[in-house]
């Protein structure tokens, strides 16, 4: 069985302590990398730009950076995952608020055609919530597929991949791997219920 630092997304409490320290690249360079398609996945739903965007994702992970020597991890007080939402949610705001004012030549003493904090779907509400959860949920069952990817046998993720995720049907993927439907339907239905429990085991840590 792999260790937590062969996992794709350790647990949240060990990555976070060692992130205390600014000189450590590689658990800075992890967290980069779990976290950096959330945030930017997010902050394009949310109306940016790709530079945009990415302005959010660095200035995000910066944040987090400058928060982190004082930062405590305590799930009885609040998620991760939320304060996370909340760095980013500050981040979004700021990037509209650099966009320059548009200029509506149709009214007398209007400054702008519209405000762009306006613009954003209630960024201070339910809206980003909801852009969070379900950036949230496909960035965890990816995570949850390429855990398992790595412990499986690499020609029942394959048969699981073209059955479920390529949407083959099964008596072709039989086919194509030649082995009886009876044991593509099993492996759908075993990779399935792994599947389901490695979400479950990783919502929980990232959270």
């Amino acid at each position: 069985m792999k260790h937590d630092q062969d996992e794709l997304i350790p647990t949240r409490s060990s990555l976070l302590h060692r992130l205390k320290n600014w000189q450590d690249e590689s658990s800075w360079q992890e967290f980069f990398n779990i976290y950096w398609k959330l945030v930017y996945g997010v902050a394009r739903k949310a109306g940016m730009s790709d530079s945009e965007a990415q302005d959010v994702v660095q200035e995000t992970l910066i944040s987090v950076a400058k928060h982190m020597p004082t930062f405590k991890y305590d799930p009885a007080i609040g998620s991760f995952k939320t304060w996370l939402l909340n760095m980013t949610r500050w981040r979004i705001i700021a990037q509209f608020r650099k966009r320059q004012p548009i200029e509506d030549p149709g009214v007398v003493g209007s400054a702008t055609r519209s405000d762009p904090i306006n613009a954003m779907a209630d960024p201070n509400g339910l809206d980003l919530d909801a852009m969070w959860e379900a950036e949230w949920q496909t960035n965890l069952l990816h995570a949850a597929m390429e855990n398992l990817k790595h412990r499986i046998d690499s020609l029942r993720f394959q048969i699981f991949d073209f059955n479920v995720n390529k949407e083959w049907p099964s008596e072709k993927v039989a086919k194509r791997f030649g082995v009886p439907i009876e044991q593509v339907y099993q492996i759908k239905y075993r990779v399935t219920e792994a599947l389901r429990a490695e979400v479950i085991r990783l919502e929980k840590e990232m959270t």
